[in-house]
């Protein structure tokens, strides 16, 4: 069959990887695609965006099946012009995607069917939120209701620095549009761990766990960035924990979906806090996180295409997921600065002599090619993933891999699965 994959980061190109190795896929195709996706796929001019232009190139290429990886084209509706066109895709429709195109309506969601998550009120005015946040208590989290690139969340410890973000997300517009509504909600503690799933509109199937990293700088500090390096397995994420989870978040949220006439096909990612009083819901997405996906799929013993195929039949329950019994470690290479301002255009070494090395890959982000060169192209520029028989030495691998990679500035966190040390 031939595939089309839609999108052109790390996400994807550990897609490309995964859906390359099925026995099903005889032609691979990629929009917009990235320097390091060329390997498995060719690669075609066409934005995210471009809905019809997509749909144009999935009819004439007669293309078996559409995987939609990003937040935004999903969020957009494009699953939505893919079935009017008579096209197969995996992915939500945008009634579905609201899930995580709206903090406003997933915490709303979970209010009404009772799913754990921080208490909170939502704001569709300064005013109102500056009133409220004179009767809270604190740290505080504000969240753009909207699509930040998992950048519109700030942490506040105090009455002033909350109403500083008040004004930066609705008044100054920092998220655009996204900042049009603010959720406010209490600070939760205790570990994170990302749950991605997937779900053919009553079925949920979970897979392995694990943690992201999204500040910017060592030891959780810096800004919120789209995540600076993730591990799977969580330790902390037991047998126990997923059972409950189980029967008190990822049923729940299927059914509260399929009762608002919203039924979920696709990926869902479930940001958990564990916390004293039980695992709450952080926030949903609707699509493999990234650089989550890093991780997970390496480890996927399953042939994804049906997997996919399975969700969108209705079929999930005859699908058992299978993964391998080690671990995956991987480190966000970025260029620095990131993620406010950085340079671009400059030349990458080293990834040739990572290219075919057994457990490493090296997920292409922001890269580009130019005069037979890899070059870079974006704020997180690599994702170095290695695998382990455990996390620590997962760890250890991913870390000599990236000290093998070479560019002018170069940053990364030199502390990514530091949990690791405290189980």
């Amino acid at each position: 069959m031939k595939v089309l994959l839609i999108g052109g980061g790390g996400r994807e190109h550990a897609l490309a990887y995964k859906i390359a190795q099925s026995k099903k896929v005889t032609a691979l195709y990629c929009a917009p695609g990235n320097a390091g996706i060329e390997e498995y796929a060719v690669c075609v001019p066409i934005g995210v965006l471009e809905f019809e232009k997509l749909a144009d190139f999935a009819v004439k290429e007669s293309i078996d099946l559409t995987v939609v990886g990003p937040d935004d084209p999903l969020v957009g509706g494009i699953t939505d012009v893919f079935l009017e066109r008579g096209l197969r895709v995996f992915g939500p429709k945008k009634n579905a995607a609201i899930i995580e195109g709206s903090k406003a309506f997933s915490k709303d969601l979970m209010k009404k069917y009772h799913i754990p998550t921080a208490a909170f009120e939502t704001f569709r005015s300064a005013e109102a939120a500056y009133t409220y946040l004179e009767t809270c208590s604190y740290p505080v989290v504000l969240k753009a209701d909207g699509l930040a690139l998992g950048k519109g969340v700030l942490i506040c410890n105090t009455k002033e620095e909350a109403a500083d973000g008040v004004k930066l997300i609705m008044e100054d517009k920092q998220f655009g549009h996204s900042g049009d509504v603010l959720v406010i909600e209490e600070f939760m503690t205790g570990r994170e761990v990302s749950i991605l799933a997937f779900c053919d509109g009553t079925d949920i199937a979970v897979m392995t766990s694990a943690q992201d990293h999204k500040r910017a700088l060592d030891g959780d500090q810096g800004l919120n960035t789209g995540g600076m390096g993730t591990f799977s397995p969580s330790p902390f994420y037991t047998e126990e924990i997923n059972s409950y989870c189980m029967e008190h978040i990822y049923k729940p949220t299927m059914a509260a979906m399929k009762e608002e006439g919203r039924s979920f096909t696709g990926i869902l990612f479930t940001g958990l806090m564990l916390t004293k009083d039980g695992p709450k819901v952080v926030e949903y997405n609707a699509r493999f996180g990234d650089p989550e996906a890093q991780v997970v799929l390496p480890r996927l013993k399953n042939d994804i295409i049906e997997v996919f195929e399975s969700c969108i039949d209705g079929h999930l329950s005859d699908i058992k997921l299978e993964f391998e019994d080690n671990a995956a470690v991987c480190v966000v290479l970025a260029s620095k600065g990131y993620p406010l301002s950085y340079e671009k255009g400059y030349i990458i070494d080293g990834l040739e002599e990572l290219k075919g090395e057994e457990g490493v890959f090296a997920f292409h982000a922001g890269t580009d090619k130019e005069n037979g060169n890899i070059v870079t192209a974006g704020g997180r520029v690599l994702g170095i993933t290695a695998i382990g028989s455990n996390l620590k030495e997962a760890r250890a691998n991913a870390y000599e891999a990236v000290e093998r990679v070479k560019f002018p500035n170069k940053y990364r966190r030199s502390d990514i699965g530091k949990a690791i040390d405290e189980v």
